[in-house]
């Protein structure tokens, strides 16, 4: 392995960091500055790239529901915005062939070389756009479960594609393969529970990533479709949540390796680079496009728009199509370098403007309401919050045992809020009030109207402190003029919060400690006992 890789890496990283940019943006530059230095990445850049999206392939199966892939605004979705990208590019694109206009390199651009290239850009990056949710951690929102679903169908219709491009037909023994997958699940989820909470958890993880793969590839399927599958058998298991937090290290390890090979991969030419340029300013009406589909299946303005400003890249498949196409003779390999730098390009347009989705829409709301439906989803209508006196917002492990307490202390006053579907039909089945709706959403606190209800005290217990400072801030300005407390994972998190007026913050990990105390106390009689003298 070249130190330089690690030292680009961890020196442009830093910087974007610092400049409020997703460290990958840095990874990115790094890639592009050690190809101009001349350093290459060779095979094990590409091994440590691919086995990163391998893993994060299977860390998202571990938190997909298949049920979500069902829905018409995923499936349908994803084919509508696939089928009108592929026309539209390769109409441009064969235009500007024609003329001579944006293709500023000596290439053959007839309909069937312009409808792959096409078919190439109408793909969207699985890996960049789980990277930026995560980072976010709107993984169980509903723009981010679209979004999600909308890539893993693109993702099997270019399974599909590769598959029938190279005449590998998948062999009989796949189906032999689901049938044994599918007897085998309560096995391994068995085992999976057995691995307890350390290294063999961890390393039950990565062979189960490992055997997706090599078990797909060996009945002629796409490996990394495997790792998906394999996650997704996973899923409706407890301790799925837990794998996944094991795996993210490797994961994020691994993935810095795919961002740098993107960056480094390619010889650049002048006319290369303005016509990869040119490509990725066509990205906004791919992000348009996915808004207008997104929103006439009765998804909000602002779901719509942050499940489209994912899916506003080009795709790492459609370096594999345009690979493909390369090694058939089918395109000129200097279009696999185009593609390369315009993916590059939108992965560096694209992670500022997701970092600040929620500020560029609550600028835009006002026009971006107007394309909305006039039927609302179930979700969205007002929530009523009764004769509750607390709220809870964020249902997880703090926000569920916050409520059963509060409730055993105060009665049925308290109503919890989450913005995970899921998470709010599993917690209505175990007997607590808790209602669909997203803190972090600014058209989240036109649905409530805290004056007009009995609530004098709101608990945050969201695991990022923006979304809470967030929260804070839409509370006072809608006339709140109850307490707000919130809970946080670090101790340096508590100033930015205090800082926003806050009547209380709790630092978990410091907490904990007080509250074992207080249970020994309660349950076992010890506070009887005499101090030492």
């Amino acid at each position: 392995m070249d130190p330089f890789w690690i030292l680009g890496a961890f020196i442009f990283g830093v910087t974007a960091s610092q400049a409020n940019l997703p460290p990958l943006v840095g990874y990115l530059l790094a890639g592009f500055i050690l190809n101009g230095l001349g350093i290459k990445g060779g095979e094990t850049l590409v091994t440590i790239a691919d086995a990163g999206v391998t893993l994060l392939l299977f860390t998202i199966g571990l938190k997909l529901q298949f049920k979500s892939l069902i829905k018409p605004v995923v499936w349908a979705g994803a084919s509508i915005h696939m089928g009108t990208t592929v026309l539209f590019f390769t109409l441009l694109l064969w235009t500007m062939g024609f003329s001579g206009i944006g293709i500023y390199f000596s290439t053959d651009l007839s309909w069937p070389i312009a409808a792959l290239i096409a078919f190439a850009l109408s793909f969207s990056s699985t890996v960049f756009a789980i990277k930026m949710i995560e980072e976010k951690k709107d993984l169980s929102s509903r723009h981010a479960t679209t979004a999600i679903g909308i890539l893993i169908i693109q993702d099997i219709i270019a399974v599909i594609f590769l598959a029938a491009s190279k005449g590998n037909i998948p062999s009989i023994w796949s189906l032999v393969l689901f049938a044994v997958m599918f007897t085998a699940r309560p096995v391994l989820a068995k085992f999976m529970t057995r691995c307890g909470h350390g290294e063999l958890l961890m390393l039950f993880g990565i062979l189960m990533t490992v055997g997706g793969y090599s078990s797909f590839e060996i009945v002629g399927l796409k490996g990394d479709l495997g790792a998906l599958v394999f996650g997704m058998l996973l899923a409706p298991y407890p301790k799925a949540s837990e794998l996944s937090k094991k795996l993210l290290g490797f994961k994020e390890l691994f993935l810095i390796g795919f961002f740098l090979n993107i960056g480094i991969s390619g010889t650049l030419t002048p006319g290369i680079v303005i016509t990869a340029f040119l490509l990725s300013l066509l990205i906004p009406l791919k992000t348009g496009l996915f808004f207008l589909i997104l929103t006439r299946f009765r998804l909000r303005a602002r779901t719509s728009l942050l499940a489209s400003l994912n899916l506003s890249n080009y795709s790492e498949f459609g370096l594999i199509v345009c690979s493909l196409g390369a090694s058939n003779g089918w395109i000129g390999s200097e279009w696999l370098v185009v593609i390369a730098i315009s993916l590059s390009l939108t992965f560096i347009m694209a992670a500022p403007i997701n970092y600040r989705a929620d500020d560029i829409y609550a600028f835009f709301s006002k026009n971006l309401k107007s394309f909305e439906t006039q039927h609302r989803l179930p979700e969205d209508k007002a929530i009523e919050t009764g004769n509750a006196q607390i709220a809870i917002i964020g249902m997880g492990g703090v926000g569920r045992s916050a409520y059963d307490e509060m409730k055993r202390r105060h009665g049925d006053v308290v109503i919890g809020i989450d913005f995970d579907i899921e998470k709010v039909n599993d917690n209505c089945r175990q007997g607590r009030k808790v209602v669909y709706g997203d803190a972090g959403d600014s058209d989240f606190w036109n649905r409530i109207e805290p004056t007009k209800s009995k609530v004098n005290i709101v608990m945050l217990a969201l695991p990022d402190p923006k979304a809470s400072i967030f929260s804070i801030h839409q509370m006072k300005k809608k006339g709140y003029k109850g307490q707000i407390t919130a809970s946080v994972r670090y101790v340096d998190e508590i100033p930015l919060l205090e800082k926003e007026g806050i009547d209380a913050v709790y630092s978990l990990y410091e907490e904990a400690g007080v509250g074992f105390a207080d249970h020994v106390c309660e349950h076992m009689n010890f506070c009887g006992l005499r101090k030492s003298q």
